[in-house]
């Protein structure tokens, strides 16, 4: 399968959705749990039992979620090289956008040869900054509009 394939599968079919939410629903009740034991059985009626610990729970109830609402989803780990191209979609930046913050300094990389390289775990990083930063621009500018009275009380 294609790299960007494995980034970017296609989204659910209305079975799937249908079949996640009921999923999640049931997953959800033992989401505080420390382990799950789970039975798997396929068509053929065969099955295995399972033992899930917790964060593993946890992280299957956010991909259940995510189908469940459409949404096509991609685990990757943190430590996987990602090209620049993987990278700036993963963004929804250009190319050159990404290479111009990578040049300054603002997401950390390294190069193989002539080509550049960063982790998913720096990409991660450098989004939930940004989003920290966006959401103190946001408060600020509120904080300013009630002190001016112009109705966001």
């Amino acid at each position: 399968m294609p790299n960007s394939q494995k980034l970017f599968p296609l989204p659910p079919s209305e079975e799937d959705i249908a079949q996640a939410k009921e999923s999640s629903r049931i997953l959800a009740k033992y989401a505080d749990m420390d382990r799950v034991r789970m039975t798997l059985k396929g068509n053929e009626g065969q099955g295995d039992d399972l033992i899930l610990p917790g964060p593993v729970v946890q992280l299957l109830l956010n991909v259940l979620s995510e189908v469940s609402q459409g949404n096509a989803v991609n685990i990757m780990p943190i430590h996987a090289e990602l090209s620049t191209q993987e990278a700036a979609n993963i963004l929804n930046v250009s190319r050159p956008h990404l290479v111009k913050l990578l040049e300054q300094g603002e997401i950390d990389f390294h190069k193989v040869g002539t080509h550049r390289k960063v982790l998913a775990k720096n990409i991660i990083e450098y989004k939930e900054r940004i989003t920290k930063q966006r959401h103190e621009v946001l408060d600020e500018l509120v904080s300013v509009s009630q002190e001016m009275g112009m109705g966001y009380d």
